[in-house]
């Protein structure tokens, strides 16, 4: 079974978003908007197909991250979901709550040994 496939997105805590948001759309061209940046690619085995990454910062005060006390959490790009928490949880793996579906895709969120709460996504 595949696992992670990729990494989907980085988030990050910061003063101010917008700022942010400006800073790099300005002085190293990131294409930003409401949400961050939103990179387009192509899978090397199979370039009819597109894939995103997303660039996202956050306000400092964000509770999205919790329970971690880290400033960023990653995002992973994840074929089967379903299956890979079924495993995750026979692994014992502190699994943060349910699977969430949406237009874009499925999401789960976990934590690795030192609390850093990880993001895992099956792509629609």
């Amino acid at each position: 079974m595949k696992k992670v496939t990729g990494i989907g997105g980085f988030f990050f805590k910061c003063k101010d978003p917008q700022k942010i948001n400006d800073w790099y759309s300005k002085n190293l061209g990131l294409p930003t908007g409401e949400y961050g940046a939103t990179f387009e690619w192509k899978e090397a085995s199979e370039p009819a197909v597109t894939g995103l990454t997303q660039w996202s910062p956050f306000p400092a005060d964000t509770k999205y991250f919790a329970p971690s006390e880290k400033e960023f959490m990653i995002n992973y790009r994840v074929d089967n979901l379903e299956a890979l928490a079924a495993q995750l949880k026979a692994d014992k793996v502190t699994i943060l709550d349910e699977i969430q579906s949406f237009e874009y895709g499925k999401f789960l969120h976990i934590l690795d040994p030192e609390g850093n709460k990880i993001e895992l996504w099956e792509p629609k």
